[in-house]
């Protein structure tokens, strides 16, 4: 499958430890998703055991680590899962061979040196627990094509990764008879054919990804995948609708050209359960064990605990959401509209933020959790 490269290149976040860098801004949203994740992905790695996979070094890829304290995060907690499994069915725990995965651009530096502290504690921790030794690497490239040898990974993960799309659907982008509408993202107001070109080009894609993962899978090997998906009853409503509006105030103020905005689209399908299930039915290399719908909050008000000792007022949340959708999002517009925009364009964004907070008291969004087990 022939990725673009120059996307390869702008598909990426924020990188460093910066106000602005994805580091910086994404320990809460990405903690949470985690978090709420964690009881699908320990039943996916017991079940692991349960298919006879105990090998003496388990390798696991984590696909779209992106740079984050999160990313081991997720070495972390599988690191435990393995641990108490191992102890309750009376077995050594296993070294650990971990591949962390991002499209080239990833800040891969970040999570390097962040990495003596993180061994320091987990020797602390395997005087206690008795877990294997454990090593690290990166693995940069798409996850659209392969990443390893045939039968070499027990366990693949990924978290808000897949709702990307390998490139924008070929359809909007031909010359003069590209389709055309009135925003940078799907809505419910979008053009059938819209619909059409962005669940074609995401089909595509995951029937690429299961595809590729089923070769480098051992038999019997697992994948949970968590990613932004779509309820049909609700409105395909995200980030993307405050970077649109905040564009359109730009080019109001003839801050961007009419041009410049009207060829720019989201690379991004936020699928149905329906629109999954079918895929990976028709694909064939693996049985679904578990789809579900969690769902994740834009901003740190929603803990869910009544405690309203740790919230913050309406403009703070404006600024927390802002600052976390710059981070995501920023390279990809800074390559189309220029760096000189980008202040003002977020600064609009966290105006508009805040003033949506205060309207819908909550913001939420569905997250598609998935396990998967290879096929015999």
């Amino acid at each position: 499958m022939e990725v673009d490269m120059s996307a390869q290149n702008i598909l990426h976040m924020n990188s460093g430890v910066g106000d602005k860098s994805y580091a910086h801004n994404s320990f809460f949203q990405q903690r949470k998703a985690i978090i709420q994740a964690n009881p699908i992905l320990e039943e996916s790695i017991t079940r692991l055991y349960h298919n006879n996979i105990v090998p003496k070094c388990l390798k696991v890829a984590d696909l779209g680590c992106s740079s984050g304290p999160n990313a081991l995060q997720v070495v972390s907690n599988i690191i435990n899962i393995v641990d108490t499994t191992s102890s309750n069915l009376n077995l050594s725990s296993p070294n650990f061979q971990f591949y962390l995965n991002d499209l080239f651009e990833n800040d891969f530096n970040t999570i390097f040196k962040s990495l003596p502290q993180y061994h320091k504690t987990l020797l602390e921790e395997k005087k206690e627990l008795k877990i294997g030794s454990c090593f690290i690497n990166a693995t940069p490239g798409t996850f659209y094509n392969r990443l390893f040898p045939t039968s070499s990974i027990h366990f693949f993960h990924s978290s808000y990764c897949l709702h990307w799309l390998s490139q924008v659907p070929e359809k909007l982008i031909e010359g003069e008879e590209a389709l055309r509408w009135d925003n940078i993202y799907l809505t419910r107001t979008s053009p059938v054919s819209m619909h059409r070109a962005y669940l074609e080009q995401f089909q595509k894609d995951f029937k690429q990804f299961l595809k590729s993962r089923s070769e480098e899978l051992v038999t019997g090997g697992g994948m949970l995948l968590a990613f932004i998906g779509r309820q049909d009853t609700s409105e395909i409503r995200t980030a993307w609708e405050l970077i649109d509006m905040s564009l359109k105030d730009l080019l109001l103020e003839k801050l961007i050209e009419k041009e410049t905005l009207e060829c720019f689209n989201m690379p991004n399908y936020d699928p149905s359960m329906e629109e999954v299930k079918q895929v990976i039915e028709e694909e064939g290399s693996f049985i679904l064990q578990k789809l579900e719908t969690v769902h994740q909050d834009w901003d740190p008000n929603t803990n869910g605990g009544g405690n309203d000792k740790n919230k913050v007022d309406e403009n703070m949340r404006g600024e927390i959401v802002a600052k976390y959708i710059r981070a995501i999002t920023e390279p990809l517009l800074k390559a189309h509209f220029g760096e000189l925009r980008m202040d003002e364009l977020f600064l609009r964004l966290e105006n508009k933020a805040v003033q949506l907070i205060k309207e819908t008291k909550i913001f939420k969004f569905p997250i598609l959790v998935i396990s998967l087990i290879k096929n015999a």
